[in-house]
């Protein structure tokens, strides 16, 4: 069964679970994933030994499903955060320009206008502001005015085709501002279901391993089964690096 089946199938499980339930990761997720398919198929050999102690079997057989759930789901979260960081860095690069357009047009409107006191009114209401959304916005408002008033604004040489540019400029840059501001607001819906299927996954985990270190722990071969590489490299890792008090 494909990973995105596993997901699809679990997605009602992983929705209804509740909030104080969702753990957050602390161990790479493609790591994670791949030490429980590891597991599922060492525990195979062991179901009597382990059902023995108490565990449900289902945990087990669920386990693969689980797994390619949260595989899933990590990549559905990877690809909705590269699309933001992408959008982050397009705004960086475009927003100069952007801003540069908008000032040119007001630059340009306050002379063209300057003899209209309701439309210099209209100039100086639209220059409030100077946050990326007034921006946007801006670009947009200045389009509109100026293709409204093209008889003040060709007197003075103005480039007609920059109402155009303002326009589509508006566009594409609330694009990416949607994009890049989207999802600091609230953690997005990808994340929580990732959260959700970490947990759904470790929750099996969990008592699989508690139970084969139960089992086993007279059995060397059998109970290293049971224990995660990943803890087992940091926890060596951390006492190498730990400082040596003297006597």
């Amino acid at each position: 069964m494909s990973s995105t089946t596993d997901y699809n199938e679990l997605l009602p499980v992983l929705r209804n679970m509740k909030p104080s339930d969702v753990l957050t990761p602390n161990i790479p997720i493609d790591v994670f994933v791949q030490e429980a398919e590891n597991l599922y198929h060492w525990c195979l050999d062991d179901k009597e030994a382990l059902t023995k102690v108490g565990l449900d079997w289902n945990l087990a057989t669920t386990l693969p499903a689980r797994a390619g759930a949260c595989r899933e789901a990590q990549s559905l979260w990877n690809k909705e955060r590269n699309t933001r960081q992408e959008a982050e860095q397009a705004w960086k690069e475009q927003a100069p320009a952007a801003f540069d357009l908008r000032d040119q047009l007001l630059h340009d409107f306050r002379f063209a206008f300057r003899k209209s006191e309701g439309l210099l009114k209209r100039v100086d209401e639209i220059a409030q502001g100077d946050t990326n959304s007034d921006m946007v916005q801006d670009l947009n408002d200045l389009a509109t005015l100026g293709k409204a008033n093209t008889g003040l604004l060709t007197p003075i040489n103005f480039d007609l085709m920059m109402l155009d540019l303002a326009a589509d400029l508006s566009d594409r840059m609330g694009d990416l501002l949607g994009a890049t501001n989207g999802e600091r607001k609230e953690v997005s819906e990808a994340m929580q279901i990732r959260d959700k299927a970490y947990t759904y996954l470790k929750q099996a985990v969990d008592e699989i391993r508690e139970c084969g270190k139960f089992a086993f722990w007279r059995t060397p071969d059998r109970l290293k089964g049971y224990n995660s590489d990943y803890w087992k490299a940091r926890n060596a890792a951390a006492a190498k690096a730990a400082p040596t008090t003297g006597a």
